[in-house]
């Protein structure tokens, strides 16, 4: 039989799951009854499953996100502000298709960095690139890649990530470099990709966090007027779930 040599070809060829659902098929003898055509278009579809979840899998190990996050798995209970209509709408991805970006605001601890997490999981799982980086981060392997000379390939795989979400904007004050660099990222995405910004800082403080006014304009003008923007409000929901848990342990 010529089983095993075709088997050998198609894992050449990386045809993992088409190799896979032919194996099927030997050890299932009623899909003889099927014709070629279905027989085939069984094998096609296997294929293209595998592929399909393997890129998935690839994107969403690149992505580097903080956390494990599903729109699926969002709290629309807790009195977060979170309107489920626009984080359903939004799970869509045609902010993603039409380069329009995603600004999160809120006190500490309310799942900003879930929330935008969740979007960029979604955006993985529909077939866009996706990278998570903390602002600080980013500040410094740009430093770093401007003295080593990796900057052109760092920027390179900053814009060509089809969501970009940048945690923590506005923790501290930006100096002369890191505006510049900040401005050099979303100038070189605007209007090709998506960015995320979370954020404790409300966006009418931006400013002052950025100092520049003219770069401060700049940037503002490529993140915020195209973006759907989110404010949290309410308690830390970490707080929230330790009171629950300090509460359960007292009920023992």
């Amino acid at each position: 039989m010529l089983t095993e040599p075709t088997l050998e070809k198609l894992y050449d060829m990386k045809l993992d799951g088409m190799a896979q659902a032919f194996k099927e098929q030997l050890h299932h003898p009623s899909l003889n009854d099927l014709s070629f055509d279905e027989r085939f278009s069984l094998l096609v579809d296997q294929q293209w499953t595998w592929q399909e979840e393997r890129k998935m899998k690839r994107l969403l190990q690149n992505a580097k996100l903080k956390i494990n996050a599903c729109i699926e798995d969002i709290d629309f209970k807790a009195p977060r502000g979170i309107d489920k209509s626009v984080v359903l709408r939004l799970a869509a991805c045609d902010w993603i298709r039409n380069a329009q970006n995603i600004i999160i605001t809120g006190p500490t601890g309310v799942g900003k960095t879930y929330l935008a997490c969740a979007f960029a999981n979604k955006a993985c799982r529909m077939g866009f690139s996706a990278f998570y980086i903390r602002l600080s981060r980013l500040f410094q392997d740009l430093s770093i890649a401007r003295a080593d000379g990796s900057y052109p390939s760092i920027m390179k795989k900053l814009v060509k990530a089809k969501v970009l979400i940048i945690d923590d904007l506005g923790l501290t004050p930006m100096s002369s470099p890191e505006r510049r660099d900040l401005l050099e990222v979303v100038e070189e995405r605007h209007g090709l990709s998506s960015t995320v910004v979370v954020t404790q800082l409300p966006i009418d403080r931006w400013h002052d966090n950025i100092k520049e006014a003219t770069i401060a304009d700049a940037i503002l003008d490529r993140l915020v007027h195209n973006a759907h923007k989110i404010n949290l409000k309410g308690d830390s929901m970490r707080k929230l779930r330790s009171n629950l848990t300090k509460n359960k342990d007292s009920e023992k």
